[in-house]
């Protein structure tokens, strides 16, 4: 990285820090170089692996009668290779267990060493430590390969973390890796900064994946997190960079914010440059259902372009819009579910949300009408269960009882 492209990623890193300045680029990825029509790439620490700054998740494929519509998928990742997005996300829970089976399914038609597969060991879901195995193995086989490229210990938080180090998680997969199942090693988290700083400590992590974005950079204490792993020297994968889409569509005032500063790019844009324009961030995770989703993503990923210091400010201005509307802080993970007596969570709070953000009541009323009784807020019985697995802290069944209050 020559001196002017240095100073050009940190005073990008600085505007996106208002609060507190990070002090740290030394873990910045170097610059790898770019094939013309495809979506830019960063490099993997002082390696000669490239990973591409976008990469295809696997949580929110595109649906079909209830199913993964497999055949759109196959459209959607033949679209994704021909750009250079070969980065792709899968975890042993997404889609009710399909996803892997999807990912064997669709990407054991290309070359093996043509994409880059991450997927999950699910902590929360271990009940005894011969799980690890065959759950890891059960891995291998739904996805139809023999190694993984980057695999993690999912969503780790204070007390999944003991659970994992009980099971001795860590030092199974560190086997795996030795045997070159596994390439990469990491973590995903969701918890607090302290809690980050005690597992991102604990071993010499290849890589960890954080919730990132610019509404989350101090509410969720993002800023903080990422910090901590650039200090270690890990590099980043960032999910929810567009929380849930909810960064995608914002509300009509912050969403006018950014069309007056360029009517020609997406709002979802933003957020991805954003969070790209951190030069430690290696990879940002995008859940892209729709291909004109995919397609406008290539388009910002393309010779990628960060943050400029003026952007920064119209980014803060959108912010500061957006906060107005009172909505639920809800990313659509699903973690929540199944509600024990059949409340359907994310779907309350989508409908909440829309009437927040449009401000249609009416709309709302249809929305939250569609659902069965037991299926809307009203039928909540507070048993809390919810919003012990809530990732973002969510005091679901209080804002529960406020989406039921709306539909009065």
């Amino acid at each position: 990285m020559d001196r002017r492209d240095f100073l050009k990623n940190l005073l990008a890193v600085t505007a996106l820090a208002p609060v507190s300045r990070i002090t740290s680029v030394a873990a910045a990825p170097a610059p790898a170089k770019n094939e013309p029509g495809k979506i830019s790439r960063r490099r993997y620490k002082d390696t000669a692996l490239t990973v591409p700054m976008l990469g295809y998740g696997m949580m929110r494929l595109p649906r079909l009668n209830g199913k993964i519509d497999l055949d759109t998928v196959k459209k959607q990742i033949a679209i994704a290779m021909k750009h250079g997005v070969n980065y792709f996300d899968t975890a042993w829970f997404y889609h009710g267990g399909e996803s892997e089976n999807c990912a064997g399914e669709v990407l054991s038609a290309y070359p093996r060493g043509s994409y880059m597969l991450a997927d999950k060991m699910p902590v929360s879901h271990l009940r005894r430590p011969a799980d690890v195995e065959r759950i890891f193995n059960e891995q291998l086989k739904k996805c139809k390969t023999p190694y993984f490229d980057f695999y993690l210990l999912h969503a780790l938080n204070g007390n999944s973390w003991k659970k994992a180090q009980k099971f001795k998680v860590y030092e199974f997969l560190k086997k795996k890796k030795e045997e070159g199942k596994i390439k990469h090693l990491g973590f995903s988290f969701h918890d607090t900064p302290q809690v980050l700083q005690n597992i991102a400590s604990a071993y010499p992590w290849d890589f960890a994946q954080i919730q990132l974005n610019y509404l989350d950079w101090t509410i969720y204490r993002s800023r903080e997190q990422y910090e901590i792993l650039t200090k270690l020297n890990i590099p980043v994968v960032v999910m929810e960079p567009l929380r849930g889409g909810a960064l995608a569509t914002l509300n009509e005032e912050a969403r006018e914010v950014f069309k007056r500063s360029n009517p020609d790019v997406s709002v979802a844009s933003w957020a991805f440059r954003y969070v790209g324009s951190l030069p430690n961030v290696l990879c940002i995770l995008s859940g892209m259902t729709m291909t004109e989703h995919l397609e406008d993503n290539i388009k910002t990923f393309t010779a990628f372009k960060p943050l400029s210091p003026a952007e920064q400010k119209v980014v803060d201005t959108a912010i500061n819009a957006y906060q107005k509307t009172g909505i639920i802080l809800c990313t659509a993970c699903r973690y929540c579910m199944p509600c024990p007596v059949g409340v359907n969570i994310p779907g309350n709070f989508t409908a909440y949300n829309n009437f927040k953000i449009s401000g249609s009541k009416s709309r709302f009323e249809r929305s939250y009408n569609r659902m069965n009784k037991k299926q809307q807020a009203s039928a909540c019985v507070s048993c809390g269960l919810c919003k012990k697995k809530c990732p973002q802290k969510i005091d679901i069944p209080a804002m529960l009882k406020k989406v039921a209050a709306a539909a009065k």
